[in-house]
């Protein structure tokens, strides 16, 4: 590589999830400057989202600012800001403010958002998880349903209220389904006067065949059995034929509900559509082994917006796929320095893990097929393990303990306008 006038490489990371981030620290010690751009300023443990979007935690316990994270780092930059137009002829990123940055190696990890596989009006009535802001809403929306059942002048209206479906059979789907089943059975209990919330429906909705499609069958199995003993009702191979506010259609039967959740689908970044480049279907970019454009060396793609094809089938789009593109980036970037071939990326699958509710889980580690209780330990434990900074690992252990002995979720604070969106 030809060394810049500067004689320090400038190295643009966009994004501060998992593989933005990873990449930022694993360039810690070599002679480059970081600038790391995100339009939010904190990096966000996204598998424990569903927890604060179901009052379980508060959104300091799973998010760190990114300026403390990287506090220690002296070579980095964090910009808050949002990427607009990339230019690879000329090496520069230009964001919503105007100003442009050039670069030598540029990183883009700006991560997912929601796809609803082209019902884009379903969006307002059926939300998604993907953001702390995602997440506060759906508590908001949960917890007002509750207060509206308890409101509401008709059994009919009350039932329609108490009806909460979830679209998707993935993790997220399972692990919403199960909580929010704990919530109205256990948590809210003795708490309203004119209606049980125990009477809640929640209905998990999975167009495919069974749930957690990417576990084995026998993990899948139980994780529909322990969703039913918790009183979540599973649907498979039901797809949903249309959303609106007053409810959701499946087949020809009607069902009013006026709270749906979507997880049953992403897409990816917007930003890939920037860059001439191959897309798949989902809009990833079609990437190099050493996660590189083809045709420009200085530019990689990483996390769920990188699409790579490992033995014949995808890498899947995981926290730890992120972490390990983010730091293999890294040492692509060195190689590049070093005039040394670049190494190719290859994904090591540590295994799947899904949580249902208290003391349900299954875990899925080479051979090693767990569910019920010994998951739930393992699911804890890691999750507590990978999360950043000491304060969220023990304001999380605690919060747990707390919940596990007393069915109680500290953060259940109505937020913003409290108004739920007419049926």
């Amino acid at each position: 590589m030809t060394t810049p006038p500067s004689g320090i490489p400038h190295v643009v990371i966009v994004g501060g999830g998992f593989a933005g981030l990873w990449a930022t620290r694993a360039l810690a010690r070599d002679g480059v400057r970081i600038t790391l751009v995100d339009r939010r300023n904190h990096h966000l443990f996204q598998p424990l989202l569903y927890q604060v979007a179901t009052a379980g935690l508060s959104a300091p316990d799973i998010a760190a600012p990114l300026r403390h994270i990287l506090r220690g780092q002296r070579n980095v930059e964090v910009r808050l800001g949002e990427v607009i137009d990339i230019d690879a002829a000329a090496r520069t990123v230009t964001l919503t403010d105007g100003d442009s940055l050039r670069y030598d190696f540029l990183l883009l990890a700006s991560g997912a958002t929601h796809a609803y596989f082209g019902h884009d009006a379903w969006a307002p009535h059926a939300p998604g998880l993907k953001t702390l802001d995602d997440a506060l809403a759906i508590r908001r929306r949960l917890l007002l349903a509750f207060e509206r059942a308890e409101a509401a002048a008709s059994a009919e209206e009350r039932a329609a209220w108490l009806d909460f479906a979830i679209v998707g059979g993935g993790p997220t789907g399972v692990e919403l389904a199960g909580t929010l089943a704990e919530i109205a059975r256990h948590t809210l209990r003795n708490e309203f006067r004119r209606i049980d919330p125990a009477e809640a429906k929640v209905r998990l909705i999975e167009a495919g065949p069974r749930v957690l499609a990417s576990f084995p069958e026998s993990l899948s199995a139980r994780a529909r059995a322990q969703l039913e003993r918790l009183g979540v009702e599973v649907l498979t191979g039901t797809p949903v034929a249309d959303i609106d506010a007053d409810g959701y259609t499946l087949g020809d039967a009607r069902v009013r509900s006026h709270t749906v959740l979507w997880a049953a689908g992403v897409a990816a970044s917007p930003l890939g559509a920037l860059l001439d480049a191959p897309r798949d279907r989902a809009g990833r970019v079609l990437v190099q082994p050493d996660l590189s454009v083809p045709g420009r060396a200085e530019l990689f793609v990483a996390g769920d917006l990188a699409s790579v094809q490992q033995d014949g089938k995808p890498v899947p789009g995981v926290a730890p796929a992120a972490k390990q593109m983010g730091a293999h980036v890294a040492r692509v970037i060195r190689a590049r320095l070093r005039n040394e071939p670049a190494p190719t990326f290859r994904y090591r699958d540590f295994g799947n893990l899904a949580t249902i509710g208290r003391m349900a889980a299954v875990v899925h580690l080479g051979r090693l097929k767990l569910s019920g209780l010994p998951a739930w330990w393992f699911w804890l434990f890691i999750h507590i393990f990978f999360l950043i900074g000491f304060r969220n690992r023990l304001i999380v252990l605690i919060d747990w303990a707390w919940a596990y002995w007393s069915y109680q979720r500290h953060a259940r604070i109505i937020l913003g306008e409290q108004r739920p969106p007419l049926p």
